[in-house]
């Protein structure tokens, strides 16, 4: 089995997927005319200005749930271990990767918000809907529906949990059953409460932790501002295999730096358009252009963050391209990419100790909670897609039930093997995904068009499929018809 999930991942995430999610999020961006750039005034001033109603979320509360899913583990650990394979260089290839991958989220999330239904008295939406809708293959968008049930509903969740339990009991000396309770207890307090408690939570929790996380790694670079230029030398020489030490990871470098932006800011996986099409918006471009800016507060921001403080530390090892590669820089012998943060922590204040362990083992925590929290809105979701009609309230509840089963599990024991299959159904969401967007382009590029037209003309831009020849997006029509009425 371990063998058969191995030649699954390898097919799913080799570099034919990791560099083609990349050409895809330069074929937008080049569609778009660099909306990412354009229009990120409007993006900031539409997360800052959204409404909510009985049915959907804020702009900023949708924000905050599809930040909750990209800011995770992935932007401590998973930013360690780029530098650690491919080198300081890897840290530009990630700033290069969002910035690609914005066009992407933006495409993905206003598809989201063109195709979303109103189901159960809340707005639903994502891949499995526009997929198809847009294509008319039901079985298309079932593939991708399933997918995601299984790695974000049951084999996901677990692996978060584990990650926080460990950090706490590291830290702390807490069992890590008892961290499993607290962390189940307030789920189950979160999830029952549905989409609107999840938002609010989300808008609670994720804003405070990332500005946090920034605020101190700002303290570190001003602790030590005579080394920056020195630094971000490094990043570039690198990048470019300039550097003397580590001219020879080019390779390397882009491939850990686009691989894990990729998995940080999930533009092209499809998971933040689920809580796009959640957000109450007169026009589906507007979450659009919110959504792209999440990608750069999670890489450009967050990740940014953990990599500069372990380069102005020198809290790092590098090791050519893998983990059984040679060692090519030791800095810190004896210490694995998983605890570069904590390391470059306690050594910017070593007179407060233990201080580095404790604080990104409370980092963690909230990273890791708030993307369970994601993965359960995802699931629940796909599983209002697969199950519609009257089975469908049945359905919810026992992903409810499946999620906190699963979270609680993971806490005291977790596998590679679960690793793995939680891998190969997010590949397989990947796979569909892009594919799905390649052939339904058109849809957000006319939407794109029709926001930016109505913007000249002094409007406040509001969409109706009908004047742009979309077809299936029947909320819009209902939408524009009691608008019409009032």
């Amino acid at each position: 089995m371990e063998n058969l999930v191995k030649i699954l991942n390898d097919i799913l995430w080799g570099p034919w997927l990791v560099y083609g999610i990349l050409i895809v999020g330069v074929l937008f961006t080049i569609m778009t005319r660099f909306v990412q750039v354009r229009l990120v005034k409007d993006s900031i001033l539409l997360m800052i200005r959204g409404e909510k109603s009985e049915e959907g979320v804020s702009s900023f509360e949708a924000l905050s749930m599809a930040l909750a899913g990209r800011v995770g583990t992935g932007n401590i650990v998973g930013t360690a271990s780029a530098i650690a394979f491919g080198g300081p260089g890897a840290i530009f290839w990630m700033w290069v990767t969002a910035f690609i991958g914005a066009s992407t989220a933006f495409v993905e999330s206003t598809l989201a918000q063109i195709y979303k239904e109103k189901r159960g008295g809340v707005y639903r939406g994502g891949p499995a809907y526009y997929i198809e809708k847009g294509t008319g293959k039901k079985w298309f968008g079932a593939l991708f529906a399933i997918a995601a049930l299984l790695a974000t509903g049951i084999l996901m969740p677990g692996v978060q949990s584990n990650a926080i339990s460990s950090a706490v009991e590291n830290a702390f000396g807490i069992e890590m059953w008892v961290t499993g309770l607290a962390i189940v207890s307030l789920l189950a307090f979160i999830i029952i409460g549905g989409v609107k408690r999840i938002a609010s939570a989300a808008t609670l929790i994720v804003p405070f932790m990332a500005i946090a996380y920034i605020l101190l790694a700002l303290v570190v670079i001003f602790m030590n501002i005579s080394d920056v230029p020195a630094v971000f030398s490094l990043i570039f020489r690198s990048a470019f295999g300039a550097d003397a030490v580590f001219g020879g990871l080019i390779g390397s470098a882009i491939a850990w730096g686009v691989k894990r932006a990729i998995y940080s800011n999930e533009a092209g996986q499809g998971n933040g358009a689920h809580p796009a099409a959640a957000a109450e918006v007169s026009h589906p471009a507007k979450q659009g252009l919110v959504q792209a800016f999440s990608v750069y507060i999670d890489t450009l921001f967050v990740c940014s963050a953990t990599a500069l403080m372990i380069l102005f530390m020198g809290t790092y090892n590098v090791q050519d391209g893998s983990s059984t590669g040679p060692m090519i820089e030791e800095n810190v012998p004896n210490m694995t990419y998983s605890d570069f943060t904590q390391g470059a922590v306690n050594g910017a204040f070593p007179s407060l100790n233990n201080f580095g362990s404790a604080f990104v083992a409370i980092a963690l925590f909230f990273f890791a909670f708030t993307t369970i929290m994601s993965y359960y809105y995802i699931a629940e979701t796909n599983a209002s897609y697969l199950f519609r009609g009257s089975k469908e309230k049945i359905a919810i509840w026992v992903v409810k039930c499946i999620v906190i089963v699963a979270t609680f599990y993971g806490t005291v024991r977790t596998s590679d093997l679960a690793w793995a299959f939680g891998d190969v159904g997010l590949g397989l969401m990947v796979w569909v995904n892009v594919l799905g967007m390649l052939l339904m382009t058109k849809p957000a590029m006319l939407a794109l068009k029709d926001y930016e037209r109505q913007k000249k003309e002094g409007k406040d831009p509001v969409f109706d499929p009908r004047t742009l020849g979309i077809k299936d997006a029947d909320f819009w029509i209902e939408y524009n018809d009691k608008r019409n009425k009032k």
